[in-house]
């Protein structure tokens, strides 16, 4: 397959990238003592001591790519693929081939967790809207791909989990008591963009904290490469978190902690598709979208008892859009197909998930074995309003999960996992049949994954996962969905190497390379030719590689790729090309710090030629980024932040891959922050 005659390309790439890494940095040695050498350090660092395939992004790397939406921020994880993500209102993640594309902003194959709080809407036609927010509310990023790992998580995970958590007070005061003030800025030319964030943080003693943070982002439409505006990209987007935690007992081993995370967006005579490919078909519409996250949670953690690490957590989540029609806006005002358009448009959509999960952490010994048990209960309540093209119901369910970290000696690790849910899904009971019908399901899901790790350095990793995707709401109108979850069964294998000192002292070099094949059948999110003709099954494989050399002196560079190749067979079983398929692309970043002061890196990422959401053929491209960190240490500068970045730097017209529209041209950007 073409996934994997790529592979020995790829890793031929990553270790020429080595290979002039030790050629540049063995001149510099010649010149004798360096002094003092530090660990080196890239920008983003790799997970190599895990089997999951995840990445992480933290908070020094979130201010510097300057991300106008969270779709935007994790971009650069390989396999994430975005529709239109330079907006809130239209962008979508799609993981491995799975989440948004261009007519949903989700097919519930992406878990979106904000503080352990799921969120995301459910098949909202062509609206995106599937994580409405502000980046600025974020300190750190989780993107787990594919089904090994998510067990913990929630079910029907054949793409992947992203998991955001939001600011903590403490994160600006220290934990010490005092307050503390911080306040950036934020412009960008495409779009005449803006954004200001400002944040209090106040801890009346070392129990207490508290921290309230309003962010307000405003952009009017985009250009892209041609000079073209791009239609739909201006929004309007204040968003606000309050966050308190409490902490209490002898050694402070119980707290609580409650927090309000909202994010509000007003839209007038606006396209109803947000994703641009209907023209006026259905005609503009008013749009209030409201995000509101609730959550509440209780941490016990007793000093020297490693049996009890306690978690619990209770979320409401809701999503509201309400719209209306503005007359005269539509190309099909008069004919017989307007009524239901009207319909879609004047539409008051409104989802409210309420979650309790019980969790907690065992670490203890069996014979040669020390185990990190992570076993918990979850309850979940969603409900959804009565819609046009969306019907109402509710949809409730109890899980059990066991995921247990088995570790033998200092070499290999063995993590199964096992999940099992049950549902209780009905419609809304004044809803005419079937709309009012109601129906129980279950599933028992789980995986294995194994690690064993070398002296030198090197581990090698391989895991399977079963996971089933429950009936949705949504599907309430199709009997047959409704007792026929979607299935899939993930194969997971690779090799990692995390070693120092290899070129010269200080320098560190890390490697990830994991290979899956997925298969996804039961198919009820997809359909060939007519709705009454579903997808026999979905094959995908592919390979994600990711690679950094840092070095003492400063210098470091980041690479990865994703490389695909998947393929959807009818109930005929005639087999084509997924038509969510995303292209094999690759990212490098070279970058040189100078000491705490300066960091500064040219990112370049280029992408072979796909299809765009319609599945017509869009062009290869490659695009240049500029960022540069500059943090005063000393003088009256000392304690500011300027950060500058030129996005798309030679002003490149092109549509990425899955995407409705072009993304935009050239953006300079440029952010000053300063905690007082």
């Amino acid at each position: 397959m073409r996934a994997r005659t790529h592979i020995a390309g790829l890793l031929g790439t990553a270790s020429c990238l080595g290979l002039m890494a030790s050629m540049v940095w063995a001149q510099e040695q010649d010149d004798g003592f360096l002094g003092t050498l530090e660990l080196g350090e890239s920008k983003r660092e790799i997970q190599t001591g895990t089997a999951v395939p995840v990445t992480n992004i933290d908070q020094e790397e979130i201010n510097d790519r300057q991300a106008n939406t969270v779709a935007e921020l994790i971009d650069s994880v390989p396999g994430v693929t975005l529709v239109n993500g330079s907006t809130p209102q239209g962008s979508g993640i799609n993981i491995r081939g799975y989440g948004a594309n261009g007519t949903f902003g989700t097919d519930q194959k992406v878990l979106i967790l904000v503080d352990g709080a799921t969120t995301g809407a459910e098949e909202l036609y062509r609206i995106g809207n599937q994580l409405f927010t502000d980046p600025q509310l974020y300190k750190s990023v989780s993107v787990i791909r594919g089904t090994v790992g998510s067990f913990e998580y929630g079910s029907g995970v054949v793409g992947g989990v992203v998991q955001l958590e939001t600011k903590d007070a403490s994160d600006f005061t220290g934990g010490e008591p005092g307050f503390r003030f911080r306040q950036t800025l934020e412009g960008y030319s495409n779009g005449s963009g803006f954004a200001s964030s400002s944040i209090l943080a106040w801890q009346p003693n070392r129990q207490t904290e508290f921290l309230f943070n309003y962010t307000y982002r405003d952009q009017s439409d985009q250009k892209d490469g041609n000079g073209d505006t791009i239609g739909n990209s201006a929004f309007t987007l204040p968003s606000l978190l309050a966050k308190g935690k409490y902490s209490f007992g002898d050694n402070l081993e119980h707290s609580v902690t409650a927090s309000w995370n909202q994010s509000t967006s007003e839209e007038r005579d606006v396209p109803y598709d947000s994703f641009g490919t209907t023209a006026d078909a259905f005609g503009n519409v008013d749009r209030d979208i409201e995000t509101r996250i609730a959550v509440l949670r209780y941490q016990y953690r007793p000093a020297g008892n490693d049996l009890v690490d306690l978690d619990v957590n209770l979320s409401y989540s809701e999503q509201a859009i309400d719209s209306s029609y503005v007359p005269g806006s539509s190309s099909l005002e008069g004919t017989p197909f307007f009524p239901g358009i009207r319909a879609l448009a004047d539409a008051t959509h409104n989802y409210a998930t309420t979650k309790l999960t019980i969790k907690n952490s065992a670490y203890f010994q069996t014979g040669a074995a020390s185990h990190d048990l992570r076993f918990g209960v979850e309850f979940i309540d969603r409900e959804r309003l009565d819609a046009p093209s969306a019907p109402g119901g509710t949809d409730r369910r109890v899980a059990l999960f066991a995921v247990d970290d088995i570790q033998f000696g200092d070499q290999l690790t063995v993590t199964p996992a096992l999940r099992y849910e049950t549902q209780d899904i009905k419609g809304n009971g004044d809803a005419a049949a079937p709309f009012n019908a109601s129906y129980d399901n279950d599933a028992l899901m789980g995986g294995l994954s194994a690690r064993y790790e070398f002296a030198s350095g090197f581990a090698v990793f391989a895991g399977g996962a079963y996971t089933e995707s429950l009936p949705i709401i949504d599907d309430l109108g199709t009997p047959l969905y409704m007792t026929q979850p979607e299935k899939s069964r993930t194969w997971e294998a690779g090799i990692s190497y995390d070693r120092g000192d290899i070129f010269a002292a200080g320098d560190v070099v890390r490697a990830k390379v994991n290979l899956y094949s997925t298969d996804l059948w039961d198919i009820t999110s997809y359909v060939s030719g007519t709705p009454s003709q579903p997808l026999s099954k979905v094959e995908t494989e592919g390979v994600e590689i990711e690679a950094s050399y840092a070095h003492a002196t400063g210098f470091y560079v980041d690479f990865n790729a994703n490389i695909v190749s998947a393929t959807e067979f009818s109930a005929a079983g005639i087999g084509s090309p997924w038509r969510n398929e995303p292209t094999d692309s690759a990212r490098i970043t070279l970058g040189k710090r100078f000491g705490k002061t300066l960091d500064v890196s040219w990112e370049i990422f280029g992408a072979k030629s796909g299809l765009d959401s319609s599945g017509d053929p869009v062009g290869g491209y490659g695009v240049n980024t500029l960022r540069a960190t500059y943090l005063p240490q000393e003088g009256a500068l000392a304690g500011f932040e300027l950060r500058a970045g030129i996005e798309n730097i030679f002003d490149k017209a092109y549509q990425p891959n899955l995407s409705t529209r072009n993304s935009p041209g050239r953006n300079f950007k440029l952010t000053l922050a300063k905690t007082f």
